[in-house]
């Protein structure tokens, strides 16, 4: 008998079965990095189907058994401009086609908002049922703006979160957005933001005590660094927003992002663009960066926004769709639109 044969089989078969075990623990990996990133999986079930009631532990966004996730989709632009894209056909052909796990419905405050006509409420009535009867998580955009300060319009924001919450405590896939984008110099964490906050936060928890609720941060919620100084305490379920535009924002706004988490915050991307935050000139290259931060710290996003007015940061041409029945070709869309595409279809790779 060949004992030095016998030996070297034995080897080159440790050999083979050391490269499978490796080979197998890569596709897995593989396959389950892609699956946290698909809207339907391939058993069929919706992404509230598998992640059901979410909820913060640490710093992670989780699903309802603890184990972190990241969400990405699209925001709608202001719903009393572009009201027509809220609607459960726009949002299945988000979730089938392009692959998108949440729906960000922007209801402007003022700027011909809801300060000016109830009636938008409506739109986000149709966003939200839109969003259930699809599988998808939506946030539930209180959208500060021009109006700077949250606390101008703190009673009628009470009134709308407690109808929301009223209405719509049971359902897993609501996420409550409270304010948009304080900003401006006088409108500070501690002094402004935080004291409306928890009358916000205090209104939704007698109806819903286990949704999450994302608190926006100072200048126009880019320093998220300021509100890890003295966060909100007295209730659980609670994530801060962090925005940026990728031609406009970069290395020191990560490191605020990153100061903030260091210190225990969870961070919620609601809004980011791929162009100035003027909404002009796209920068894909500027985009990759931001997309590989977002992965690192497990931050979920919103991209802005589905409209067809004609801005870069618009993931439609102008004029493109022009009563919101999705179902878009490739040259409906964007740079950005066709980008934004292939990023949650996980065409494009980020690392």
């Amino acid at each position: 008998m060949n004992t030095s044969g016998k030996g070297m089989s034995v080897r080159a078969l440790s050999i083979i079965g050391i490269t499978c075990f490796i080979v197998c623990v890569l596709l897995i990996g593989c396959t389950r990095d892609s699956d946290t990133r698909l809207a339907v999986d391939k058993d069929g079930k919706t992404v509230v189907e598998r992640y059901g009631r979410l909820q913060v532990i640490g710093t992670n966004l989780c699903n309802e058994a603890g184990q972190p996730v990241q969400l990405r989709g699209m925001s709608s632009h202001a719903l009393h401009w572009y009201g027509k894209y809220a609607n459960a056909t726009v949002l299945k052909w988000l979730r089938d086609d392009w692959n998108a796990q949440l729906w960000r419905a922007a209801m402007y405050v003022t700027e011909g908002g809801y300060m000016t006509g109830r009636a938008v409420k409506f739109k986000m009535i149709d966003s939200i049922e839109a969003a259930i009867e699809n599988g998808m998580y939506v946030l539930v955009d209180w959208h500060v703006h021009r109006d700077r300060n949250p606390n101008i319009y703190k009673k009628e924001a009470i009134e709308f979160f407690t109808e929301i919450a009223q209405q719509y405590h049971s359902y897993p896939n609501i996420i409550y957005e409270i304010c948009n984008e304080p900003n401006g110099d006088d409108v500070s964490w501690s002094g402004e933001i935080k004291l409306y906050a928890e009358d916000v936060i205090a209104a939704i928890r007698q109806y819903d005590s286990k949704n999450i609720i994302v608190v926006g941060t100072p200048s126009w919620s880019q320093h998220v660094d300021e509100a890890a100084l003295d966060p909100i305490t007295a209730q659980t379920n609670i994530m801060y927003t962090l925005h940026f535009y990728a031609g406009s924002h970069g290395k020191e706004l990560m490191a605020r992002a990153e100061t903030a988490m260091d210190k225990g915050l969870a961070l919620f991307v609601t809004e980011w663009g791929t162009t100035l935050n003027s909404g002009d000139q796209f920068y894909p290259d500027k985009v990759m960066p931001w997309l590989s931060f977002m992965k690192k710290h497990n931050i979920s996003w919103a991209n802005w926004s589905v409209n067809n007015k004609g801005e870069d940061s618009g993931i439609l041409k102008y004029n493109a769709d022009k009563e919101g029945k999705g179902n878009w070709k490739e040259s409906d869309l964007s740079p950005s639109g066709i980008f934004l595409r292939k990023i949650l279809r996980n065409e494009i790779k980020v690392r």
